[in-house]
């Protein structure tokens, strides 16, 4: 639309901008076709030139102190609403901080916890796999040692371990039934071709051969009190399948040996 062809409407619209009547989109419009249009900019400039000259006639007046004081107050409850909404706003900075803090330290403790109980799964592993040093495996022997004082059946134990002292056969004797259970508590496992072999080891004396030990988890072998209420040490060998008889001795390379000690009845 070209209001420049329509001068009654434009002096209208020009009238109305210059009283500060027209307002909104309308007033936004004018203004686009004023930069358009040198028509339209020419009789909105000659309307805000009468405004201006209606301006000059105007008696200027004081206000009255109650309109100051009016005005002053109006401000100074405007600045009371705003320091009370930056008060609020504060208040509600400082829970969001003291709320994100709490969580924070929350799932600080959660890890933590979590950590911790990962910490103490791994050791227990690393505990029953790997034992570095003699402490290690007296803890171990302690602690077999009273499982076994508690159940009052068993009364001979030994922890048989490698060079390294770690852990791998749990043995118990249990003298009133002539019957010594072996555990396997480590993660060696022998080839199909050889077999593990359980000697005595007399103070004095040769390895005497208490049995050829299968391939399970738990093992038991039969044997009279006689035999192993004696000895001192009990020792693994890797042998060729089936074993090596008594006489001989052990042929392979002892794998695992241990004390064997008497529990309290």
């Amino acid at each position: 639309m070209n209001i420049g062809n329509n001068p009654h409407l434009l002096d209208h619209l020009a009238a109305s901008y210059a009283l500060g009547t027209l307002r909104g989109g309308a007033r936004r419009r004018l203004e686009s076709y004023a930069r358009q249009s040198a028509t339209v900019r020419a009789s909105m400039l000659l309307w805000q030139e009468r405004m201006c000259a209606m301006t000059e006639l105007a008696v200027p007046i004081t206000p009255s102190a109650n309109v100051w004081k009016r005005i002053e107050n109006a401000l100074a409850q405007e600045a009371q609403a705003l320091r009370h909404a930056q008060s609020l706003q504060s208040r509600e900075s400082f829970a969001q901080a003291a709320l994100s803090k709490l969580r924070k330290s929350l799932r600080w403790w959660q890890a933590g916890a979590a950590t911790a109980a990962i910490a103490t799964v791994a050791a227990v592993t690393v505990g029953l796999q790997t034992r570095h040093d003699l402490d290690g495996q007296v803890a171990q022997l302690t602690q077999q040692m009273q499982q076994v004082k508690d159940s009052r059946q068993m009364q001979y134990v030994a922890v048989l371990s490698d060079d390294k002292s770690t852990a791998s056969m749990l043995v118990t004797f249990d003298p009133a039934k002539n019957s010594l259970t072996l555990k396997r508590v480590g993660g060696y496992k022998e080839e199909a071709d050889k077999s593990l072999q359980l000697w005595a080891l007399p103070t004095g004396g040769s390895p005497q051969s208490i049995g050829v030990l299968g391939g399970e988890k738990v093992i038991r072998i039969a044997a009279p009190a006689s035999q192993v209420v004696t000895i001192p040490m009990l020792a693994i060998s890797l042998e060729p399948k089936g074993g090596v008889p008594s006489a001989t001795g052990p042929t392979g390379p002892v794998l695992f040996k241990g004390a064997l000690l008497q529990t309290e009845p």
